[in-house]
């Protein structure tokens, strides 16, 4: 499962059972903690979850910035919720990139909205499951959520 995190909406993808394509399946209109916690967590029963891949927000420069405490402190109690492994990947401009495909699409800028967060979701999962049908390394903005931390 891929997931964006954002501060109004939650964009998830899922992807094949080979792991080989992402696609954009739900945006959740955030609530409060223990509703946004439940929604995904019905989402990875339902789906038969093994993985959850969280967006993580590093600057253009490689840094942290306030958002990656966020998704930490999110990715930690999702993980502990649903006792999946959470893992960080790098999404740096994935939504730019989703707004990107949608404009090419020709969706309405209206319409987008809905949209994007689903679109910038599979973006993030289709790079993680890219990245390991390469056999590439997990680095520190890939590596799973400690749930004790």
């Amino acid at each position: 499962m891929g997931i964006d995190y954002g501060e109004r909406r939650i964009g998830v993808a899922l992807c094949d059972e080979l792991g080989m394509t992402a696609q954009g399946v739900a945006t959740l209109y955030r609530k409060n903690r223990e509703a946004d916690l439940a929604a995904i967590a019905a989402l990875v029963e339902r789906f038969a979850v093994e993985r959850i891949v969280i967006g993580y927000p590093l600057r253009l420069d490689g840094s942290e910035g306030i958002q990656c405490e966020k998704i930490n402190r999110f990715s930690r109690r999702l993980g502990a919720r649903t006792q999946v492994p959470v893992l960080r990947w790098d999404e740096t401009l994935s939504t730019k990139e989703a707004e990107e495909v949608l404009r090419r699409q020709g969706v309405r800028p209206e319409k987008q909205r809905e949209v994007v967060d689903r679109v910038a979701a599979a973006i993030i999962l289709q790079g993680y499951l890219d990245a390991l049908a390469r056999g590439d390394k997990a680095d520190d903005a890939r590596k799973e959520i400690d749930a004790d931390h």
